[in-house]
């Protein structure tokens, strides 16, 4: 975790990428309304990744976390999702609290690749074979959302539903760039293992952000 950059003055502010307001397109909210905050920085390197300008954080400048906060109250659904990047590599203690002043529901997506920090009220674990989790996020994950790119992947899908904890749901994702190709797999995959769910990333087909 960057605890010791005094750019981000221990989690007062954030190397913030972009921030907007749509329609959350993947996993169990899949459908709601939320404000999104994609936090610039990542050291896990997915060859997949769909927004590779985020791994660097010295791309964006370090802004006030009140201020982010603030601009998300602003909106309707009264709900953050913090993404990335990484969000684990940043300190988010303070981040959360001021949501939750302002009466902000928070949501997570993380690899787990670092120790999540902040009071979270929905945690989305995707796991990374190349970076794998910490041990203790697993127990916390109210959700579990794997990308497949090939059948192979399925493997290291249940090897992390062994891991959380018996109420968080388990969701399969194809990776974009292969969905069709992959989609017949994983339909008759859920099909002989009903624990799994399939999670489309319906904000692609929908042309939003």
């Amino acid at each position: 975790m960057i605890t010791s950059n005094k750019l981000f003055e221990g989690g007062r502010k954030l190397p913030l990428m972009e921030e907007f307001y749509t329609i959350q397109g993947e996993g169990h909210n899949m459908g709601s309304a939320a404000y999104f905050i994609r936090i610039g920085g990542c050291d896990v390197g997915c060859h997949w990744c769909d927004t590779k300008p985020s791994w660097d954080a010295t791309h964006f400048p370090p802004t006030s976390a009140d201020k982010i906060a603030e601009r998300a109250s602003a909106f309707p659904a009264k709900t953050v999702v913090v993404t990335g990047g990484e969000p684990s590599l940043y300190p988010l203690d303070y981040f959360t609290a001021k949501m939750k002043s302002l009466g902000i529901r928070t949501m997570v997506e993380t690899s787990g690749a670092h120790p999540l920090t902040g009071d979270w009220d929905w945690i989305c674990l995707s796991p990374k074979k190349f970076s794998p989790p910490r041990k203790a996020i697993y127990n916390n994950a109210h959700e579990l959302k794997v990308v497949i790119e090939k059948e192979a992947d399925l493997e290291w899908a249940e090897q992390n539903a062994e891991l959380v904890n018996p109420k968080c749901l388990l969701y399969l994702q194809p990776e974009w760039s292969v969905s069709e190709k992959i989609m017949p797999l994983l339909t008759d995959y859920v099909m002989q293992h009903p624990q799994w769910r399939i999670s489309l990333q319906s904000h692609k087909y929908m042309h939003i952000p």
